[in-house]
């Protein structure tokens, strides 16, 4: 707001310029309800893989971008959202991201131990380190 002193307001109306300011007010509105959406929508684009990890008493918290191997209930491997074979999957792993030694496992609860095996197997030959994917239990500790 400002204050007008001895007349000054008056000459502002006869050919003064205008002030030329930016209102910042409907920017950040628009801002934070982007924010909003993009913090509500975030944990649904995680994977598009559905896989239901087992769930264990403590989970460590690392925060490592790493390549994600999923393996869902019916056997089917993938690399993050690309379907692999299984022979190919260290191969692949060496082109795409040649500097990482290291993958995460994420295997459906439901999945055959045996195919997870094998993953851990061939990646382990191919000198990745695997860390596998867990979800922490509730504070009642059920399951």
């Amino acid at each position: 707001m400002a204050l007008l002193v001895n007349g000054a307001g008056s000459r502002r109306f006869r050919g003064s310029p205008a002030i030329s300011e930016i209102n910042v007010t409907p920017f950040v509105d628009v801002l934070l309800v982007l924010l909003i959406i993009f913090m509500i929508t975030a944990h649904v684009m995680e994977f598009g893989i559905d896989v239901d990890v087992p769930k264990v008493s403590k989970v460590r918290d690392s925060a490592k971008d790493l390549p994600v191997v999923n393996i869902t209930k019916d056997g089917s491997i993938f690399l993050n959202k690309d379907a692999v074979n299984i022979n190919e999957l260290p191969q692949i792993l060496h082109e795409r991201f040649s500097g990482n030694q290291a993958v995460y496992l994420r295997a459906d609860k439901d999945t055959p131990w045996g195919i997870g095996a094998q993953v851990m197997s061939a990646l382990g030959d191919a000198k990745f380190n695997v860390s596998v994917v867990t979800q922490p239990l509730d504070e009642t500790g059920r399951r």
